[in-house]
């Protein structure tokens, strides 16, 4: 059937917009019309080259997609050795590494600075235009032959923008949010997860079925030349220019180094935050001499070039201890297992926990309280443990066990194991409806003025804290890092300070303070402070009995059964060992005589310069009693603005009532 002529010429328009449209998106992150839009012209055009297959081209966009499996992958001669790069990983190795470039070419050296993608190396052959063979890098000399699949990856051209011989070599990488999109898919399926989007690019292109490549986001960045039918171009910077222009997707954030500052600044900036933004996976950075004339000076070793080096970041797996194991309540009362590390350094930041997800992935790899563990990090905030060492492990280790209880829970603090929906694990949470509530509740008064008064620490951080799993309990406070918090919404670098400097700070914390943090039933201000006169340490007041406690004036049975309850729980006393390595707990020593001794104040109102906390210390300092209600015992109340009932009552009773010059007064 003949193909009509404005079938043939929307053809055309159709292929060249998208290809247009596609470097856009791929070379230099513009979108000059929504992906719905582009998805709209691609159907558009598969349509008409299902109705006119006349009109089907070797570079048509609709043709990525490649035919039938292969029954082996075949074999393909480099036409050019390839290398791979020698690594540096400290600034001494940096500055050694220039040291050598410039003896050897006995001239001042500059740098282009690339980043490096942690994916699969792939060399690609065109002749006269076209693309006629894409291999691995194999042993540098035979690679495997993998242009089925690269065929799928779209932002690779197909056809050049003029008819050369070249071969050039870039990273095929999966993107992180596909990777993740991916693994949602598999987990549905019950398939096994990628560990990380280099192995899943790897075992993509490396696939004999290539509609399986063509199912997963994988994408590519052409970064050298290894041969070309023209004139070379002569510095690295022209280089990557003159790929973007024959139709190559070049990485755009490289720069040009003229001094080691410059190039230790760039390691910094993407070692840090910059990372954590891009979709792909950085695991460094390479240098590489500038002047091409140099670099054939330089020339090569036996496996690496002398021109370019990779300068990688920090490790992303390291080995730790994991000394607990403490229960995360998310929004829906779901209780997620988080491990309580020795802090190690992995990926350029301190981590003290890592997500243990639930009971089915402990048990999967035998994790146990005491075990050392690899823990790997791969740009989350929370990294994960990956698996245990096993001839490490202490005897009579025994197995982590889910609990049925949890103070997490509120009401009875029953947990209940929720059945696995298909291909996922079994989950478990709270009965008790709310408990995320409750907890972010507690967690924001322990955090709060009248306790340990971290400034910052106010309830939507707490919720978004808890809801990213870096707290779980009190103790968890104290061991939050910058990195952690500089990877959240909503966090820059000065609130970042702000707030561990705060969290610093609460470290040191007077004795009635933090029984007032912890949330212990009846404790408020009065009866802590009371509590911390009296017993002085926590070691003491914990091994108080219920009659001991009951017996002190101001305490009585009921809150004496209440202080006794909160201490002899087990999951209590194991946050206060945990807590006791964190902090400092400072004795409270109440004046054997004072200005207000033997007197009973009440604080209300709006005080022109004193909280009420601040005024209520300093009658407990004075040797008096701060009360939270007024009665006939009342020696005198201090009242500010708004003083609601309190003052009526008084003025009832005949209770003086002072103002705060008139507290500041008395104290002298």
């Amino acid at each position: 059937m003949a193909v009509p002529k404005k079938a043939r010429e929307r053809a055309a328009q159709l292929r060249e917009t998208i290809t247009t449209y596609r470097a856009f998106q791929h070379e230099k992150d513009l979108s000059p019309i929504s992906p719905e839009a582009l998805d709209s012209l691609k159907y558009e055009l598969a349509a008409l080259e299902e109705t006119y297959p006349e009109l089907v081209t070797p570079t048509s966009p609709t043709q990525v997609v490649a035919g039938a499996p292969l029954p082996f992958l075949k074999k393909v001669k480099h036409k050019v050795p390839q290398w791979s790069f020698n690594d540096a990983f400290t600034e001494a190795d940096i500055r050694a590494f220039d040291e050598r470039v410039r003896k050897v070419s006995g001239s001042p050296t500059t740098y282009d600075l690339e980043l490096k993608i942690d994916g699969l190396k792939i060399v690609l052959a065109y002749e006269k235009g076209v693309l006629v063979t894409a291999a691995t890098r194999g042993d540098g000399t035979i690679g495997e032959d993998v242009t089925h699949n690269i065929r799928t990856i779209r932002s690779i051209p197909q056809k050049l923008v003029r008819p050369l011989d070249i071969v050039v070599e870039g990273e095929v990488y999966l993107t992180r949010s596909g990777l993740a999109k991916l693994n949602r898919g598999r987990e549905k399926r019950g398939e096994p997860l990628f560990a990380n989007p280099r192995n899943a690019a790897a075992g993509s292109i490396r696939q004999l079925d290539s509609s399986i490549a063509a199912a997963r986001p994988l994408e590519v960045f052409i970064y050298d030349i290894a041969q070309t039918s023209e004139s070379f171009p002569p510095t690295q910077s022209e280089e990557l220019a003159y790929l973007a222009k024959l139709g190559f997707p070049v990485n755009p954030e490289h720069r040009h180094a003229n001094s080691l500052d410059e190039v230790f600044a760039f390691w910094k900036k993407w070692q840090g935050r910059a990372r954590e933004k891009l979709d792909y996976q950085l695991d460094g950075i390479v240098l590489k001499v500038e002047s091409h004339a140099q670099e054939t000076l330089l020339g090569y070793t036996g496996k690496a070039p002398r021109f370019a080096v990779a300068y990688k970041f920090p490790p992303e797996q390291v080995q730790t201890v994991l000394e607990d194991i403490v229960l995360q309540v998310g929004r829906t009362g779901k209780l997620t297992p988080v491990a309580h590390l020795r802090p190690v350094a992995v990926a350029g930041s301190t981590v003290a926990r890592a997500t243990l997800h639930n009971e089915d992935f402990i048990k999967e790899k035998d994790i146990r309280i005491g075990d050392t563990v690899i823990l790997q990090k791969a740009g989350d905030v929370i990294p994960e443990v990956v698996s245990v060492i096993m001839e490490l492990r202490m005897k009579g280790v025994k197995s982590w066990k889910f609990p049925t209880h949890s103070n997490l829970c509120g009401g009875d603090g029953s947990i209940e194991r929720v059945p696995a929906n298909t291909g996922k694990s079994a989950a478990h949470r709270c009965k008790v409806a709310g408990s995320f509530e409750q907890q972010s509740r507690k967690l924001a008064h322990f955090a709060g003025k009248s306790a340990l008064d971290i400034h910052g620490m106010g309830k939507e951080t707490v919720r978004l804290l808890m809801e990213q799993n870096l707290v779980a309990d009190f103790d968890d406070f104290f061991e939050l890092t910058k990195d952690e918090l500089l990877a959240l919404e909503g966090f820059e670098e000065t609130k970042a300070d702000k707030l561990i400097k705060a969290v610093e700070s609460a470290k040191k914390v007077p004795f009635d303070r933090l029984l007032i943090g912890l949330g212990i039933p009846h404790i408020g201000e009065e009866n802590a402070y009371l509590l911390a006169t009296r017993f002085g340490t926590l070691a003491a007041l914990k091994g108080a009995s219920e009659e001991t406690l009951s017996r002190i004036e101001g305490i009585g049975p009921i809150i004496g059964k209440a202080v006794a309850e909160w201490f002899s729980d087990a999951d209590n006393r194991a946050l206060l060992i945990r807590l006791t390595k964190l902090l400092t707990v400072e004795k409270v020593v109440a004046p054997s005589k004072g200005p207000l001794t033997g007197q009973t104040v009440v604080v209300t109102g709006t005080l022109p310069t004193l909280s009420r906390e601040e005024a209520e210390a300093l009658v407990r300092r004075a040797g008096g009693k701060a009360s939270g209600s007024v009665s006939k015992k009342t020696s005198f109340i201090v009242a500010g603005e708004n003083p609601g009932s309190k003052f009526e009552k008084a003025k009832s009773l005949f209770i003086p009532v002072l103002d705060e010059a008139g507290l500041l007064d008395k104290l002298k």
